[in-house]
């Protein structure tokens, strides 16, 4: 992979359906447009901080894997296992559920433009979003791919759509809605409003998990990070600017999807290619999810840490389908939450409490293993600042929101049980391994997969 190759992998992983559904999410908690803007600046910086503290990690531990790779060699495989799970069983089918029910959102809005969506209509388009894609990955990954690739220029058209509408009315002189004026000073509001912010930048450290394949890591990660991280950044400052040209706080608070309503006050009877476009991103979106996730799936039961199952391919089709199966389930068991927000307070706290502890991986190495090859070190005021902010923004919402973390708390804590029952637990009785055996034989059989050949 060249840095070329590599900035798009960034760029692709981090633009999905965030810069759709956070605005809302932000504006929510900061009250004012200029703080809300300040929000999104500064949440491109924090992520750019972390993928400079990961450039060190990565050029030191160069496994693919990212994070898991590095939590594994600093501080072994319990807080692995822990990552992981928090990656499989939280962040990969909560995201994946958050944009299925933004692309039913985007997808219905139009037919219903006077009010939302209903629930039950929204959820069960979501259902039918992941179910066709669950399908698409299992029967062919050509398949899986080509609609990967087809539908990553949705999002980037109609982004650019967004933006060059936001530049004319800039130029017309649109910018009643920049003010300060109702802004939130509450510190629990604020890291609150960091959730839908940095959810919408989530993937900065997806380059890290294939860092083998890139070509001379050590000059071209830094660059990729620092080019896709800036080049983001500013993508998603415009699309709110351009958002704020046309819609009042109020009017983005009431909307369930900004873009439609965007493009209803702009685009007249041409509307309708916003929401369209969006509908597509979204779409892709999910794919990649599930794509992905389930390889992760995968490597995560050839390490021992998942079930063995998870490690099968189907035999007709070549596919890792009881991986995409279980992705896929998870994300359905999400569903029954349709509150997007309430999900992505999940996925937030989840995500920055594990890569929070993959960060302090850099001074704990530092101190234990000052031996390790380091052919890029980062001065250690980043992972510092990175730490701090990400205990601000894990710690008090705990505060602002309890019900929440406490079950974010509660899902993570469920891989302690785990962990010492399936991976700890070395001399099993037989009747365990017994029904282990034949739970998995039973699966192997129902979904016709079988464990590749190792040449």
């Amino acid at each position: 992979m060249s840095l070329m190759n590599g900035i798009t992998v960034i760029v692709g992983s981090i633009i999905g359906s965030g810069i759709f559904v956070s605005p809302t999410g932000v504006i929510k908690y900061t009250g004012s447009v200029n703080a809300s803007l300040l929000v999104w600046l500064t949440s491109g910086l924090f992520s750019m901080v972390g993928a400079y503290c990961y450039a060190e990690l990565g050029c030191m531990i160069s496994k693919s894997g990212a994070d898991y790779a590095y939590i594994m060699e600093t501080f072994g495989p319990f807080l692995a296992f822990i990552r992981l799970w928090i990656e499989c069983m939280i962040v990969r089918p909560c995201s994946q559920a958050i944009v299925a029910l933004t692309f039913s959102i985007y997808v219905l809005k139009p037919l219903y433009p006077d009010c939302d969506p209903p629930d039950p209509s929204v959820r069960m388009l979501a259902v039918c979003c992941i179910m066709i894609l669950t399908f698409v990955n299992c029967w062919d990954v050509g398949w899986a791919t080509k609609v990967q690739d087809i539908f990553t220029y949705a999002k980037l058209l109609a982004l650019f759509v967004i933006i060059i509408a936001g530049v004319y009315q800039l130029y017309q002189g649109n910018v009643q809605h920049f003010t300060f004026d109702n802004t939130k000073t509450e510190v629990t509001s604020i890291a609150l409003s960091f959730y839908s912010g940095l959810f919408a930048y989530n993937g900065w450290n997806y380059l890290n998990f294939i860092i083998e394949e890139l070509k001379d890591p050590i000059r071209n990660l830094p660059r990729a990070i620092a080019i896709s991280c800036t080049l983001v950044t500013v993508v998603y400052t415009m699309t709110n600017i351009a958002f704020y040209t046309t819609l009042s706080p109020k009017e983005v608070l009431e909307s369930e999807a900004v873009a439609v309503t965007f493009a209803n006050h702009l685009f007249g009877y041409m509307a309708w290619i916003i929401p369209v476009f969006v509908a597509l991103s979204t779409f892709g979106a999910v794919n990649g999810i599930l794509l992905t996730s389930s390889r992760l799936f995968y490597a995560g039961a050839c390490e021992g840490q998942m079930p063995e199952i998870l490690t099968m391919i189907q035999i007709h089709r070549l596919t890792p389908t009881p991986a995409v199966l279980c992705i896929a389930l998870l994300s359905l068991l999400y569903l029954t939450v349709s509150d997007i927000f309430a999900l992505i307070n999940y996925v937030g706290f989840a995500t920055w409490l594990s890569i929070g502890v993959s960060v302090l991986c850099l001074p704990w190495l530092r101190w234990k293993r000052p031996d390790l090859a380091r052919p890029i070190r980062v001065n250690l005021i980043f992972p510092f600042f990175y730490i701090l902010a990400t205990i601000f923004v894990t710690v008090v919402p705990m505060i602002a929101s309890p019900v929440e973390t406490g079950i974010g708390c509660l899902m993570i804590l469920t891989s302690i049980p785990v962990y010492l029952l399936f991976i700890s637990w070395k001399k099993k009785p037989k009747f365990f391994v017994n029904g282990v055996s034949d739970v998995t034989c039973w699966l192997q059989k129902l979904t016709m997969s079988v464990r590749p050949v190792k040449k």
